[in-house]
């Protein structure tokens, strides 16, 4: 799922933010016209919490769409990762990510 299909997800006024970690030391505030890096990203959940208008999920592989590091365009990056996403209206108006990479 990518593009309009995906972003249907979204709030319009969605705010994306990527605390700091090894791939993006100083953390990152997007909004979803950030610049993409994977070509795919599948989230292998491994724990779910829901509240009323919070759900925090933990697991994730994704796709290089370019090399980095010493993986390859098209190699996997894995990560352990706790995203916090908040919600209004059926719909994602913030995401939280905390993310701990396997080293490469």
């Amino acid at each position: 799922m990518t593009g309009e299909e995906l972003s249907s997800f979204f709030a319009p006024d969605v705010v994306l933010d990527e605390f700091p970690n090894w791939v993006m030391p100083p953390g990152k505030r997007r909004d979803l016209d950030g610049k993409r890096v994977m070509s795919c990203q599948i989230y292998k959940i491994t724990q779910e919490m829901a509240d009323q208008a919070c759900v925090a999920l933990e697991g994730w592989v994704g796709t290089l769409a370019a090399s980095f590091g010493s993986i390859p365009a098209g190699g996997q990056m894995k990560a352990y990762f706790s995203v916090f996403l908040d919600f209004r209206d059926g719909k994602i108006i913030k995401q939280r990510n905390y993310d701990c990479y396997e080293a490469w």
